[in-house]
């Protein structure tokens, strides 16, 4: 499936559910599209062997039983860790704690869910890893199936420069460019960047998706996704503001509320 193919609102599994199962791991995101999500949220780096991983941080420390930086691992390093090890449920426990669980590679992830549109966030800055990241999408003939993130406005550039040809978010830089026009009255000047705003609901305290700002992303082609939202009744209020897409750690909860609504 291409990235923009689908019914909307589109329904994403946060790093897979990071509430539901361990972040970022084949046993969430196996989970995550079992609840009903139809496309998947994950962050990457790379290994010093040059292997793009899903993982969140820069180091492992707070997802697995290991510490250290990610980079300065080998593929082998980071995959004798327990990547379940530091999931505790809601009841207390630690189910996935000596099961196997591990740092996957992107190209695990691409084998386990082929087609699933994935919505991949880079998260290492230096040293860059768009070459390594696209050499995986070419690989599985992927390009049409994703859509490229990146908080951080300089990989976010270097992105768009290496790979013009797949979908692409907006920076932190790229939001506040686009309010900054609206601010200013500036509207009709404003070419957006990317095909989507990932966005919380607030910033600083203060509401940001709003049914206006919605429609406006909207006459300006771009998709409004936010994140991260888990619980019911923030899920339909979002959905009725006319948001594309819902980001959530908690994709059996988000379910529900899709298919109460008919939405799925």
């Amino acid at each position: 499936m291409r990235y923009l193919d689908g019914p909307k609102p589109r329904f994403f599994a946060h790093r897979g559910g990071a509430l539901e199962a361990p972040e970022n791991t084949i046993e969430a995101f196996r989970a995550g599209l079992d609840a009903g999500a139809d496309r998947l949220e994950l962050d990457v780096h790379a290994t010093s062997d040059g292997h793009v991983v899903v993982i969140h941080d820069e180091t492992v420390d707070r997802t697995t039983d290991g510490s250290g930086l990610v980079r300065e691992k080998t593929l082998a390093d980071l995959q004798a860790l327990d990547a379940g090890a530091r999931f505790v449920a809601d009841d207390g426990t630690r189910p996935f704690s000596g099961r196997g669980v591990v740092v996957p590679t992107l190209a695990a992830v691409f084998e386990a869910f082929p087609g699933v549109p994935l919505n991949i966030e880079i998260k290492q800055n230096a040293p860059a890893i768009e070459a390594e990241v696209l050499a995986v999408l070419d690989r599985f003939d992927a390009r049409e199936q994703v859509l490229l993130a990146a908080e951080v406005g300089e990989i976010m550039e270097r992105i768009r420069r290496v790979a013009p040809d797949v979908a692409s978010g907006t920076s932190v830089e790229d939001g506040a460019e686009f309010l900054d026009y609206w601010a200013r009255g500036r509207l009709d000047e404003y070419t957006p960047r990317g095909i989507a705003f990932q966005v919380p609901p607030t910033f600083m305290d203060q509401p940001l998706v709003t049914r206006e700002f919605v429609e406006v992303a909207h006459a300006h082609g771009v998709e409004v996704h936010v994140w991260t939202i888990d619980e019911a009744d923030e899920i339909e209020r979002l959905i009725g503001l006319g948001v594309d897409g819902i980001m959530t750690d908690r994709p059996t909860v988000c379910a529900e509320v899709f298919r109460r609504l008919g939405h799925r």
